[in-house]
């Protein structure tokens, strides 16, 4: 990798699970009243044919991981879930009651925080009062998010007999000095155990986290968490950057200084590296920062460009309408987005009074319609036309004046209005994207609101 490009692209910039992103949503433009209109439009229009996707955010950890830049709760109590279920399942019934007709779930997936703090009994209740209002698509996807140090077989034997099928579990880095600054300490031993107990059950994806760029990360701890990973073969790994992001209230990030981290040279040795021996162990670059091997699901859909990217990273297949359950979800209807109030006893007074709990959104307008699918493009298939009328748009010779200095640098070549991003670009991908996003260039923030990209 040149270093002359790592110096040049490194600057702050989204990761894109959507367009606009969250900083530059108008809430001048937002109501709840719109959010609901916006979403029975979706609805009606995509039901019977796609189904929806949901996201649960389950916000409760035991313990502080200093790395995480998550909506969560620290707390060793347990009789906090079984109130937390019974406002989700509330929020459930109030979407539900909206929509009217009965949802056909294509897609569930249980984020955190930790899922797995959750009892397994508790977690039975969720799903069970998710799915008694719902109707399952055909080929429906359920997912989860698991702690290896405290999944058990219950919870893996629970989850399964109830249609989950996928889970990923956090592994970050296998050195002992980086996990301690993490405060994420966990043996390989645990790791190997959750993974091989999920096949034994019978889950068919079973996905690592893989993280560079934490503090005190060497490229040989890279090597070495790679070379474990290799010998348990995951079906699908998310190897990505650690985003640096300690001016966000109460994400836990200020456990360690600056200069503690690697620089933006030596995190794209580690990406190069990473990279380089999941390619040797037979894995397949789908998405940014995403590899499968070529028996998982994701990866037919890279191929078959299918692959979707929400709120929930990449996703198989594509649904207008995602709903976001559980303090600081987002929800997605395609035209509008709308996020969740983040703190718990909000959530739950807003619930008592038979409100949806959302405090912020975004009403698209059709040139951010436009911008979102470039930007959906880009990151799913690493191409974008405008060559037909529907996806092109006033600004277009704007944007392409930017992605010149990007083809010269040999991060893309542009074709008869079309761009493909080559392979020395994939790194830079989330710098391609900004070239889009209008919002962005017209308004520059004066203070620093995302990671770097590198």
């Amino acid at each position: 990798m040149c270093f002359s490009l790592v110096n040049k692209y490194n600057v702050a910039g989204p990761r894109y699970t959507s367009y606009p992103t969250v900083p530059y949503w108008n809430m001048d433009t937002f109501s709840l009243k719109k959010w609901k209109e916006n979403l029975k439009k979706a609805f009606s229009e995509s039901n019977k044919t796609e189904g929806i996707s949901l996201y649960i955010h389950l916000p409760f950890c035991e313990s502080l991981c200093t790395f995480c830049g998550c909506n969560k709760r620290i707390t060793k109590r347990h009789d906090v879930e079984t109130p937390y279920i019974h406002a989700v399942l509330k929020e459930w019934h109030l979407y539900c009651d909206l929509l009217g007709e009965r949802p056909m779930i294509k897609e569930l997936h249980l984020g955190g925080g930790t899922p797995t703090f959750f009892d397994s009994e508790n977690l039975k209740l969720l799903i069970t009062g998710i799915t008694r209002r719902a109707t399952l698509a055909e080929n429906y996807d359920f997912s989860f998010e698991g702690h290896p140090n405290n999944t058990t077989a219950t919870h893996l034997q629970t989850l399964f007999d109830l249609g989950f099928r996928r889970v990923s579990f956090g592994v970050q880095d296998y050195n002992p000095i980086v996990q301690k600054a993490i405060h994420r300490i966990q043996p390989f031993e645990n790791v190997q155990k959750v993974t091989a107990l999920a096949r034994k059950i019978g889950y068919t994806s079973v996905g690592h986290d893989i993280i560079f760029g934490l503090p005190f990360q060497t490229e040989a701890h890279v090597e070495d968490t790679i070379n474990k990973t290799k010998q348990l073969l995951p079906d699908r790994i998310a190897f990505y950057s650690y985003a640096h992001v300690p001016w966000i209230k109460g994400n836990g990030q200020r456990g360690y200084k600056d200069n503690d981290l690697p620089t933006a040279s030596i995190k794209q040795n580690q990406y190069q590296l990473g990279k380089k021996l999941l390619v040797e162990a037979g894995y397949y670059d789908i998405g940014m920062d995403h590899f499968a091997l070529k028996t998982d699901r994701l990866y037919s859909a890279s191929k078959n460009e299918t692959m979707h990217r929400n709120f929930m990273g990449y996703t198989a297949s594509k649904t207008k309408v995602m709903i976001g359950l559980g303090v600081s979800s987002i929800s997605d209807s395609w035209y509008a987005f709308a996020q969740n109030v983040k703190g718990i006893e909000e959530y739950y007074h807003l619930l008592e009074n038979n409100s949806i709990p959302v405090f912020r959104g975004h009403i698209l307008t059709e040139e951010d319609l436009i911008i979102r699918q470039h930007i959906l493009n880009l990151m799913c298939h690493f191409k974008t036309s405008w060559m037909a009328n529907d996806l092109y748009f006033e600004a277009i010779p704007e944007v392409v004046s930017k992605l010149n200095e990007m083809q010269d640098d040999g991060l893309l070549t542009i074709e008869l209005n079309q761009i493909f991003i080559t392979e020395k670009g994939k790194p830079f991908v989330r710098n391609i994207c900004m070239a889009f996003d209008l919002l962005l260039q017209r308004n520059k923030p004066e203070t620093q609101l995302f990671s770097m990209t590198i």
